[in-house]
């Protein structure tokens, strides 16, 4: 059984710059804790990652996945669904940007996760808190900074 998160953020910054923040893949391990290696393995006719395969922190250990992304509802919204992952068997989401006033943004971000292996729920809360914050306050704190 798969368990969804949805959490919202208003940020100080324009829903393109966020839009080409979340999009470029590569320099998420100098702003995301947890994100250890990023290689875009597919792009599509705009040079948009298609296929991106992921290197991160969970659970004490590493964990690989990739993710295959939608370009359909861009630039206010960003969706993918997993591809092939290690410990995952689902790791879908979407980022949707709406404007909330001169130079800010509402971000709402929505992850479907199941694992491969069973975890306490506790356990489980605990790795949702750590994406959505890499997600979210991680993100946020990129843009804001003005990197």
């Amino acid at each position: 059984m798969s368990d969804k998160a949805t959490e919202k953020m208003v940020m100080r910054a324009s829903p393109d710059r966020l839009y080409d923040t979340v999009l470029d893949f590569e320099r998420y391990p100098s702003w995301a804790a947890d994100i250890k290696q990023v290689t875009v393995v597919e792009r599509d006719d705009e040079g948009r990652g298609t296929l991106v395969s992921w290197r991160a922190a969970a659970f004490g250990r590493s964990t690989t996945y990739t993710l295959r992304y939608d370009y359909s509802g861009a630039p206010q919204v960003v969706s993918w669904v997993l591809d092939h992952g290690d410990i995952t068997s689902k790791l879908d989401g979407t980022y949707t940007f709406e404007s909330a006033g001169v130079d800010s943004t509402e971000v709402t971000y929505v992850l479907e996760v199941e694992l491969k292996i069973p975890l306490p729920g506790f356990v489980k809360r605990r790795a949702e808190g750590r994406i959505i914050s890499t997600a979210l306050k991680e993100l946020k704190a990129r843009v804001e900074a003005g990197a």
